[in-house]
């Protein structure tokens, strides 16, 4: 079973490193099989959020493009124009929200903005998997 080191420290005050703990937890009895680190998600995600797809039609000027209607939990859906082929109804999907600071894959910021694409108002991105620093996949959401 893997665990966060950050989630652990919830539970136990602890200001050691991951390193020590993990030998104080196996001199206990609870063994430790290793311990990894990765790197933080740049940004932190801060204005990301969850958002369900209660519709999706595809976009009248566009063949590759959909426009959906987002309901991001705050009131009323909002409107996000989307590439990704495998958007549908009924999905949970990751959203920036206006405002919300990305990252490129060479760490460049970029901000997302409410625009006009094809026509059509976008008040968001659905992002996939590479546009949340999460991996490289760009094939869907």
């Amino acid at each position: 079973m893997k665990i966060s080191y950050n989630w652990l420290k919830q539970f136990i005050n602890i200001d050691w490193e991951p390193t020590k703990t993990g030998d104080l937890l196996t001199d206990l009895g609870l063994e430790i099989e290793g311990i990894e680190n990765f790197s933080s998600v740049p940004g932190g995600l801060e204005g990301v959020v969850e958002g369900h797809v209660v519709s999706c039609e595809q976009h009248s000027n566009a063949d590759r493009l959909k426009v959906t209607q987002v309901d991001l939990g705050d009131g009323e859906p909002v409107q996000i124009v989307c590439g990704a082929p495998n958007v549908a109804t009924g999905q949970k999907v990751p959203v920036a929200t206006v405002g919300t600071t990305l990252y490129d894959a060479e760490g460049a910021p970029w901000q997302i903005k409410k625009g006009k694409i094809r026509g059509e108002v976008s008040m968001g991105m659905i992002c996939a998997e590479d546009e949340l620093g999460l991996g490289s996949n760009h094939d869907g959401i």
